[in-house]
This record gives C-alpha cells, structure tokens and sequence, in this order.
C-alpha cells in the first residue's frame, strides 16, 4: 500500500479566517476515507485543496505524484488524475449525457469521437444508467443526473475521486441510488475521498472515517469508531442526528 493522497500541516484561510489548522491525512491507493464534520468544519475546504480548487496558505499536499503546493503544478495533468463531483450536478442542459461526459476526454486528452462514446457507454453502464446515453439533463431526475456526474468523472480514468456532499440534495431514494453506485466503485478498488453526512454510508463502506472539528482532524478510525466515539465533540455530533 501506499499513500496517493498526502497533506501535511495543511492551512488555509479566506481572509482573517483560518478554516484549516494544521490539518495532515493521508488516503492509500485503493482506500475509502469518508470526511465528516459539521458545517464549517473544514471538510469539504479539505477536499477542495487536494484539487486545487483551493490554495493553500501553508503546509505540503502531495497527489498521485503532482506536488499540489507548487505554484508551477500542471493543473491540467493533475485534473486528469483526480475526478470530482459536487453537490450540484453542473450538467450542461443543452447537451446530452454522452455529449457531457464526452466533453472533457475529447478535448482535454484528444480521445476520437467513435472511442469517445464507447468511453461514455462504458461509464455509463457503472453508474447503471446506459439507456440514457441519448436523453438530457433534463428528462433525468436528480438521482440520475447526479449519477450521469459521477460517469462523467469516471470517463477520465482518474486515480482519485473526490465526492463532496453528492447526496445533500436528494430525496432519500434518490440518495440511495447514488450511494450504491458509490458502494460499487469502492468496492472496485477506486481510491476515494467522501465528503459525506450519510453515516451508514460512512460505516459500512469506508476503510477510516475522519472526523473534523474547527478546522482541524479531531478523530480518525475505522467505519465502526462511529459507535464508539473516543471524543467528546464526536459522540455529541453522532448524537445530534448529522
């Protein structure tokens, strides 16, 4: 085993407000971590630094090799390496699902058009959703939209995928479709990082749960630490329902 994602005395701060403080992790290949915290904890910051969606103000973050620090990273290659979803879908409504998820191959890695939709088929049929490769966005429900997104991310072969609060927006049903695409790709051997307040979820499925306070790792463990929490900030967010 070794670790593809590394952050070190991680920090980060949006004006005089520092949201991570000191915050190091690091997730193995093939690993599912599931981040959790309350809102404003830092968690989702986090895994928006590990992107590069985020710049960090001090502290070293390695991932799948690209020193994510350096001022001189190639965005692009480290893009091609690390996929990510989000809470909202951003589909484009004026193209179809193989048009999305096609997209980024074509033009970012020069994939063939013929190739580029077997690509997308492909994807697809992981997120169970194959014989909607012609609609748009929208004639899909959310659940399936935010499926298409996951497929999307999964047609650039990354080695990472992070997924940051996917399900905060859905319907429990809904919410259920799309954990067990996620069930299903961890259980692949996909390397993950899960921004997630679905704490089944976190139990069942991942490898270590972290658990972030004020902007800062408070308690880390395996999925079953939920039920035994060693902190006292852990047991009462547990205990408020979150």
């Amino acid at each position: 085993m070794s670790a593809v994602v590394k952050l070190h005395d991680i920090h980060k701060s949006f004006g005089s407000v520092e949201v991570l403080k000191g915050v190091s992790f690091e997730i193995e290949k093939g690993e599912v971590v599931a981040i959790i915290g309350r809102s404003g904890s830092g968690k989702s910051t986090a895994l928006r630094c590990i992107n590069r969606l985020e710049t960090i103000q001090s502290g070293t973050l390695e991932v799948c090799g690209h020193r994510v620090d350096d001022q001189s990273l190639d965005l692009r290659a480290l893009r091609q390496d690390v996929g990510m979803v989000f809470q909202s879908y951003n589909l484009f409504p004026h193209l179809t699902v193989e048009q999305n998820i096609t997209l980024a191959p074509r033009r970012v890695k020069g994939v063939p058009n013929r190739e580029a939709r077997a690509l997308a088929l492909e994807s697809l049929q992981r997120v169970g959703l194959a014989e909607k490769i012609d609609a748009y966005p929208e004639q899909l429900s959310g659940g399936q939209q935010q499926r298409v997104a996951i497929a999307r991310s999964l047609a650039m072969q990354p080695k990472v995928m992070l997924f940051d609060e996917v399900t905060s927006a859905l319907d429990p049903q809904l919410t259920g479709e799309v954990l067990r695409v996620m069930e299903t790709l961890a259980r692949g051997g996909m390397t993950m990082a899960v921004v997630t307040h679905e704490m089944a979820f976190a139990r069942r499925v991942a490898n270590r749960v972290i658990f972030m306070h004020q902007g800062k790792v408070w308690e880390t463990g395996p999925g079953d630490m939920l039920a035994d929490p060693k902190t006292a900030e852990l047991r009462d967010f547990i205990s408020n329902g979150l």
